[in-house]
Parts: C-alpha cells; structure tokens; sequence
C-alpha cells in the first residue's frame, strides 16, 4: 500500500496542498534543500530504485497468492477470500508505482490529467480496501473462537465474497474527495490533491478524514475483537471441538494478529506523522526529512510484505506456493488442513452427528457410539 498523498513535491519548489509532505512544505518553498546532497540523490535515484523493487516483489508475491487462491479449491476458505481481496487492492497499487518512480525521478508528471486522477484513486482505495479487509478477518477470528457453532452461516464463502464487494464499494466512497480534487498541478507539474481555498483547512479536514476512517477507527475495533478473544479465552476456554480444530483456528489467528501488526508497524509512523505535524509545525529539519523520507518508504514496504508473511505462516500457503513454483512434488495443498474448511464443515457436522444420536436414542438404539 502507499499513502494518499505522494512526496513528490520534495523536487519542486513547494506544494503546500500536498498533506504527505506537509511539514516540508516550508523547508522546500525555496527549493534548495531537496536539490542539495545528498537529498536530491535520495529522491531522484534511491527513492524511485526502492520503487521499483518494491513493484517487482510486491507484483510477483501478491499475483502468486491470487493465482493459488484461486486454483486450488481448497483455498477457498473465509480467511482466504479477504486475503485475496487484499492481494487485488496491492497489485493493482503496484501496476501505479511505475509512474510514481518516473514522477521522482523527473520532478515532474508526464503521464497527463487522467493517469494522475486513475492513480491517486487506485492509490487511495487500496488503503482503504486494506485497512478494511483487515478488520473484518479480525470479526471474523472473534466470531470463530468466541462463537463457533452460531456464527457458521455467516462464516461461510459466499458470505464472504459479498462483505468483501461491500468493502470496496465502501472504500470508493470513502476516497471519492481524492477522485475529484487530484490533478497535475499547475505550478509544480506534479500529481497531487488540489484542493479549494481554503487549502488549509480542506487539507487539515482530509487528514483527520482518513486517519479516522482509514487508521485509526479501523485499528480500535480491530483491538477491540482481539480483546474479546482474549478474555473469552481466559474466562472459560474453548472447549467446542477436537484438538486439531482449536490448533488450526490457533494458526489462523495468529497469521491474521501477525498480518495486523506488521501493517500497523508499517502504518503508524507516517499517520503519527501527519498528526503531529497538524498540532504542532514541525521545524526545518534536515532530520525531519530524512524522517519522512523513511515513514514513507516503510508505508511503501507493506505491499510486498503480506505474501511473504502468508509463506511463512501458512502451511497451505506454503505448500501452494512451493507447488506453483516447482520446488515441491505432489498435489499441492494437502487434504489433512485445509484449515478454515474443516471449521466451515465442523458445524455442520457435529449438527448431523446430534441430530443421528437422537434418533438413535428415541429409537432404543442406545447402545450405538458417536
């Protein structure tokens, strides 16, 4: 993923409408320092390189995880479709990264009115989508420890496929401001949000806007599922099911915990950032913009980040993965853990199994064994 708002404007001469590099605004409005060693090396050669990578790893690792997804049918768990969802949301990030790479090498936006409006918006859904996606597999951890049996018909594929459709419609509404007020500007020639006068309080307004809604708001219900989780856990256990289903929600939990904190470590900073600098202008530091420059990189980092997490944590991922790449002999994904499908099935099951033991009993037959 990658924040709303580009740091191009670090070559120019200043874009105080541009909230990601805000708190340079004053250092660059007489555009030297951005042009002075070693920072126009940064931005014009290290930056767009580390784009470029970032683009490679992250196109290649999140088109892997939407090819097994959707190849192996046993793939096709809860968990799984949100993960897919989110691995669309960076891909088509990445196909926008080359023309952000050009933008900072150049120092300016060659690619016209319309690419830039196309990439600010892909931009700034996939934030969104993101952020959102993670916290709905965060409910859905909490509806799967805490309640197992009753939350089955809303634990299942299609439900899933119709939150996710809901997700990113949502996530549209949500960045409908960046697709009206992004264009090439005049003055710079670069790609950024222009807003109406006055651009201090729109842009003060915006920032709150997407820190609320695409940050923090999530993040607080996010903890506050994981919170559930942990007392339900302590107070009385989960006793419901075999060993094996408990130590593959356990797996599943803990990859969709560990997806969370690496997107909040990733994420935090440059949020952080951007409040603080609302409160409190940031003075003209050189350090501070070094800072920045890394707060916007690590957000960066995140987009490539998720498939290799998924390989790590994921035994069907893994196995998938290693298939698809030829460095593993065999089916695939094994049919003994498929994970989540086991758990959508379980319910079902033991209903049957209940429903067979009472017949049995109102028949006499007490003495068969379940």
């Amino acid at each position: 993923m990658d924040p709303l708002y580009f740091p191009s404007t670090l070559s120019m001469d200043a874009s105080s409408s541009d909230l990601n590099s805000s708190l340079l605004t004053n250092v660059t409005e007489n555009g030297t320092l951005s042009e002075q060693p070693p920072f126009k090396y940064i931005h014009k050669v290290l930056i767009p390189i580390f784009y470029i990578l970032v683009c490679a790893v992250g196109l290649s690792g999140n088109t892997l995880v939407i090819y097994v997804v959707l190849r192996y049918a046993k793939m096709k768990t809860v968990t799984n479709i949100y993960i897919l969802n989110l691995a669309i949301a960076d891909v088509l990030f990445m196909l926008g990264l080359p023309f952000l790479a050009t933008q900072n090498a150049i120092s300016y936006w060659p690619f016209g009115s319309f690419l830039c409006r196309l990439v600010m918006t892909v931009d700034g859904i996939n934030q969104f989508t993101s952020i959102f996606c993670l916290t709905v597999m965060s409910m859905d951890r909490y509806l799967a420890v805490v309640h197992p049996i009753k939350s089955t018909k809303w634990r299942r594929p299609r439900v899933a496929k119709l939150i996710s459709m809901t997700v990113w419609t949502f996530s549209f509404l949500v960045v409908l401001p960046v697709f009206i007020f992004s264009d090439v500007q005049e003055d710079f020639h670069t790609c950024n949000m222009n807003w109406p006068e006055p651009v201090n309080i729109w842009s003060a307004a915006f920032i709150i806007y997407t820190s609320v809604l695409g940050f923090f708001g999530p993040l607080l219900v996010i903890c506050l599922c994981y919170l559930l989780i942990v007392i339900k856990v302590k107070s009385s256990g989960i006793r419901v099911g075999s060993t094996r289903r408990r130590r593959s929600e356990r797996k599943v939990t803990r990859m969709v915990v560990i997806i969370v904190v690496v997107f909040v470590f990733c994420w935090l900073p440059f949020y952080m950032m951007n409040i603080v600098n609302l409160i409190f202008i940031l003075p003209e530091d050189p350090v501070l913009v070094g800072v920045y420059f890394f707060v916007v990189v690590l957000s960066y980092a995140n987009s490539c980040a998720n498939p290799i997490l998924y390989g790590f944590l994921s035994d069907n991922f893994k196995q998938s993965f290693q298939k698809v790449l030829c460095l593993r002999k065999g089916n695939g994904v094994e049919d003994g853990d498929p994970i989540e499908h086991r758990q959508e099935n379980s319910s079902r099951l033991q209903e049957s199994m209940l429903t067979q033991r009472n017949i049995e009993f109102n028949g006499h037959m007490q003495t068969s064994k379940v």
